[in-house]
């Protein structure tokens, strides 16, 4: 069983190597010597609420399950995920420093874990990440996402 450090741990090298990957064109270099300039600033990090949404052909619903459950094995950090035999949706809350930052760890997510994770040759149709707070504001006037209950992989 995955205990809360190492999904701690899993979940901080995923946000180094997505901020280490992606540059948004606005941050300058500091003067303190660090070459990627911010110190503590580039390491304050939020959390993200993400809605991927892939779709393709058809597949056997049992394969798509165990390619979810999978996934979600190998990323405790996944809240839910709900499936049909042509599309899925996956959600999870990530850590990032900004909305790039989240945004390119999910748009990869799918397509990094096709083969290991055994998972359709689905193509992703959907990206929604929102912050905390947007995310809590939406669900307590009641437009927003139903929060990720019950957690695990269900068919629509």
């Amino acid at each position: 069983m995955w205990g809360a450090d190492t999904r701690s741990a899993d979940r901080r090298r995923l946000v180094r190597r997505a901020l280490t990957s992606v540059g948004t064109g606005d941050r300058h270099e500091g003067g303190d010597g660090d070459a990627h300039g911010g110190g503590a600033e580039r390491d304050a990090s939020r959390l993200w609420h993400v809605t991927l949404s892939v779709s393709g052909k058809p597949a056997p619903l049992s394969e798509v399950r165990r390619g979810l459950e999978q996934l979600a094995h190998d990323h405790p950090f996944l809240l839910t995920s709900r499936y049909a035999d042509d599309h899925a949706e996956i959600r999870y809350w990530e850590e990032a420093r900004d909305l790039h930052d989240a945004a390119a760890v999910a748009l990869r997510l799918w397509g990094e874990h096709r083969s290991t994770a055994q998972l359709p040759p689905w193509e992703i149709v959907g990206l929604e990440v929102i912050d905390r707070a947007t995310y809590h504001q939406r669900v307590a006037e009641g437009y927003g996402p139903p929060p990720a209950h019950p957690v695990g992989v269900h068919p629509y």
